[in-house]
């Protein structure tokens, strides 16, 4: 049987309650199931909450103390275990012991004040699972569509001198690729937004779009791969908040020029995906949600909808 590792992520947010609350909707065979956390950890929301895994799962222990327990707390404690229980779903990826991972949120910050300087969970995973000169990209995938993020978390004023011909060329072709192989589209529609205003007006708000981002599509279509644009980010979502996608992927250039509509429309629905490994890697699109953790009010559909959609992949 083919298995899937979950990660408990930052044990001060939301994470442990919604991967808790997700294993138990889901009702998964046991041994189908690796949990990476703590016992102290699972105690904790059997004593506070009466929360507690219904099934007895494999775990792997990570060691937590019980008294750095601390819900809403960004902290360098939390942020070293969270750390750690990525780096053992990457150690048993590596050994075939799994076939996909599932990470539950993390918080950048924490893992930055343990001296883990990554901007989030797919940088880590790149590292550490990479082969040869892959690259990790992160897909959302939602009901009616998926979204790709040209570059995460940058800067806005980093954003325009990254917007390149050939890498948008490059990473259009693994899009196109994991979209046909990972999600079953045979032939793949795919839209890329515009950076500036108005696709730039012709030079008169930027010239990225005449410079790489027109010439980058003219080649893509050369290759046959089917995709259009650059549209107008403030109108080309329209449709798809009406139910009705006229594209099968988004291409956003930066953080939240895609993940505002896909937040809006689709928070507890979408998830979010690592594409470009090996491994196969799904995560919930929200955060940490700090301000509601410890209070078993968190909603576990995006997570519920993570670890679904692992197990679908890994049975394609």
């Amino acid at each position: 049987m083919k298995k899937i590792a979950i990660t408990f992520g930052d044990p001060n947010s939301i994470s442990p309650e919604i991967t808790i609350k997700a294993l138990n909707f889901l009702d998964l065979p046991s041994d189908q199931v690796i949990l990476i956390t703590s016992k102290n950890i699972l105690d904790f929301y059997e004593k506070e909450f009466n929360l507690s895994l219904e099934k007895n799962y494999k775990t792997i222990e990570i060691p937590y103390k019980y008294e750095h327990i601390k819900p809403s707390i960004e902290a360098e404690e939390a942020g070293e275990f969270a750390f750690k229980t990525i780096i053992e779903a990457c150690k048993l990826a590596q050994n075939r012991e799994i076939d996909a991972i599932v990470t539950a949120p993390v918080s950048k910050k924490a893992m930055n004040l343990a001296g883990h300087n990554y901007s989030g969970q797919t940088e880590v995973l790149e590292q550490y699972l990479a082969n040869s000169n892959q690259k990790a990209q992160m897909l959302f995938i939602c009901s009616n569509f998926s979204l790709l993020l040209f570059t995460r978390h940058l800067p806005l004023t980093e954003v325009a001198s990254h917007i390149k011909k050939d890498i948008l060329i490059e990473k259009a072709i693994h899009l196109n690729n994991s979209l046909k192989t990972q999600l079953g589209i045979q032939n793949p529609k795919i839209a890329i937004c515009a950076l500036n205003p108005h696709s730039g007006e012709n030079g008169l708000f930027g010239n990225e779009e005449i410079d790489e981002i027109i010439p980058a599509i003219k080649q893509l279509r050369q290759l046959g791969i089917s995709i259009e644009g650059p549209f107008p980010a403030d109108t080309l979502f329209y449709n798809c908040y009406n139910n009705i996608c006229n594209y099968d992927c988004y291409i956003a250039l930066y953080h939240d020029q895609g993940l505002i509509p896909v937040k809006l429309m689709e928070r507890d629905e979408c998830v979010n995906t690592t594409i470009g490994l090996d491994v196969i890697r799904t995560s919930p699109a929200h955060g940490t949600a700090f301000d509601i953790a410890g209070k078993n009010l968190a909603n576990p559909q995006s997570m519920i909808r993570a670890i679904e959609l692992a197990l679908q992949f890994i049975n394609i």
